[in-house]
């Protein structure tokens, strides 16, 4: 089983990295937010893996720039429908403490906000998952909650002002961590995606 890869980044595309390593160009899926947090080509870079492999069809290795996004991949992996691709779908939609912590509050609505995940398949997640995913403590659970929420607010506020999903949950990725309250997010998600739309 591979658990990390260390070697030059030689080629990506869309949510594919190309590592080379010892002489051996490895394919690796990215979820979306580690295909944004890859460095220059020609650097080098650590992806910690998942192998996936299929019954006759060639092995595939996912890769994340840190544990914890492993961790949960792994995690929604083990759940009766959800492989690999539908994971990184889920991946996409949040950050890992806001979805860690939507599974275990039970809150479906963050989680059907990933293609093809349906209200059947999130309450699956739910009754799978749920306290079995490591949390920080109850204060720092509360205040990703709270966030989680504002977030899920702002994204549909973003899309009736002309943005499609993907450009809405990008331009909340841009907002300051320390920005609270949803009309100081709102504001700073539209200041710094000016122009962007």
């Amino acid at each position: 089983m591979i658990y990390s890869i260390s070697g030059k980044l030689v080629g990506r595309h869309d949510n594919i990295a190309i590592i080379e390593t010892g002489g051996i160009g490895f394919k690796v899926f990215l979820s979306p937010r580690t295909a944004q947090s890859l460095p220059q080509i020609d650097s080098q870079i650590k992806l910690f893996c998942s192998m996936y492999n299929r019954e006759n069809e060639p092995f595939e290795l996912f890769g994340f720039i840190n544990e914890r996004e492993l961790y949960l991949f792994d995690k929604l992996n083990t759940v009766s429908g959800i492989g690999p691709k539908t994971a990184l779908g889920i991946l996409s939609v949040a950050p890992i403490e806001q979805l860690a912590t939507a599974i275990n509050e039970n809150k479906t609505d963050l989680l059907t906000k990933a293609s093809g995940i349906g209200k059947k398949t999130a309450e699956r997640i739910m009754v799978d998952l749920k306290g079995k995913l490591e949390l920080s403590d109850k204060d720092a659970t509360t205040q990703t909650l709270n966030l989680m929420e504002s977030d899920i607010e702002l994204e549909d506020t973003l899309i009736s002002l002309g943005y499609n999903k993907q450009q809405a949950r990008a331009a909340i990725a841009k907002i300051d961590p320390q920005t609270k309250g949803f009309k100081d997010r709102l504001r700073e998600a539209l200041r710094k995606n000016k122009g962007g739309q």
